[in-house]
């Protein structure tokens, strides 16, 4: 059930449903949400069950304010407060060291926890009202089955579940994709998820390096040192991930210009292609979008496009692959994880 502008009632009334342990999905800047009470081992379980995740597959925790932190996580490293107070609320989010028995089922039963506080206005006040009830973080992650595109709308998150979930619609998303991910849990800062925050950004910030941790990660100059462990679980690392039923291809400008002048579509395929080049002579078995020049326009865009060549019904979907600068890195992530899927 989706619910168009929600007041103050409906926000009080879905806080109370969160403590009551029941599921409510909600906007943020960067994508919708299914939100559960973080610390409610039988409503998180809710969470893995209707999106098919693994449970020990952690989720991010939702927090209204920076006090929220102490809650969950201890030993905060003096950079990871920096980040926090430069970046929250926004589209940051931060590993940490997971204090005993609290958000077990969360945090997918791991020493580590990710914590987040969204700029989004609706959901920020959505989490002070739950708060209010004696529900500290809202563990919620992206509001489709696991595996598939992320929405970014609340139509988006309706396609997805059955009628009984209660979805506050908050509009489009600003952004589209996914917060950044910083592992603040060992002895430095390491990127684990790009997003649109860029680690220059972050880097400049707190005055320090902040070194790279991806599983389908390039080389780079900046690989991280020898670290104390291993890097923790986190949300969207698998390498096949954000897929729509589709196949995905990845090509530069020149491969796709070739491909769409050599293929030769079979009987009722139906192509859909996303390429910030236009194609004027495209035979009808091709769907063509105009994929953004602008980086963070394309990332508002990217899941809603790879949606609706979903709702087209194409058959495959080609891709111009972006550029390769650091404000587009969140967007080639997202695309290579959602090409690997198949």
């Amino acid at each position: 059930m989706i619910i168009e502008h929600p007041t103050d009632r409906d926000l009080l009334e879905a806080a109370k449903l969160l403590k009551n342990g029941f599921l409510v999905a909600f906007p943020t800047e960067t994508v919708y949400g299914l939100g559960a009470d973080a610390d409610n081992s039988i409503a998180v379980k809710r969470i893995f069950d209707v999106k098919g995740r693994p449970t020990d597959h952690p989720l991010i925790v939702h927090v209204a304010d920076i006090e929220s932190v102490d809650h969950f996580a201890k030993n905060v490293p003096d950079f990871a407060k920096k980040l926090m107070a430069l970046f929250w609320p926004g589209p940051l989010t931060l590993i940490l060291q997971k204090r005993e028995n609290v958000a077990n089922a969360a945090s997918g039963h791991h020493s580590t926890i990710g914590l987040r506080m969204p700029s989004h206005p609706l959901a920020l006040e959505l989490l002070k009202r739950t708060k209010q009830l004696g529900v500290f973080g809202v563990a919620a992650p992206s509001a489709n089955r696991f595996g598939r595109v992320s929405p970014t709308q609340a139509g988006h998150v309706g396609e997805e579940f059955d009628h009984d979930l209660l979805i506050l619609n908050g509009g489009s998303c600003q952004i589209g994709i996914e917060s950044t991910i910083i592992d603040c849990s060992r002895d430095l800062p390491v990127l684990l998820r790009p997003g649109q925050l860029s680690v220059q950004e972050l880097e400049l910030a707190i005055v320090a390096p902040i070194y790279q941790q991806l599983i389908d990660h390039e080389p780079s100059e900046n690989p991280p040192p020898t670290l104390s462990s291993s890097a923790p679980k986190a949300s969207g690392r698998l390498l096949a991930h954000y897929a729509p039923k589709a196949k995905v291809s990845l090509w530069s400008a020149q491969e796709l210009r070739q491909q769409v002048d050599n293929y030769r579509p079979k009987g009722h395929e139906l192509i859909g292609i996303w390429s910030q080049n236009p194609f004027p002579s495209t035979p009808e078995q091709y769907l063509f979008e105009a994929m953004p020049s602008n980086a963070a326009l394309c990332a508002h865009e990217l899941f809603s496009t790879l949606r609706n060549f979903d709702k087209a019904q194409v058959d495959q979907i080609w891709i111009e692959h972006p550029p390769l600068s650091p404000e587009w890195q969140g967007i080639c992530d997202r695309l290579k994880r959602a090409a690997s899927a198949q």
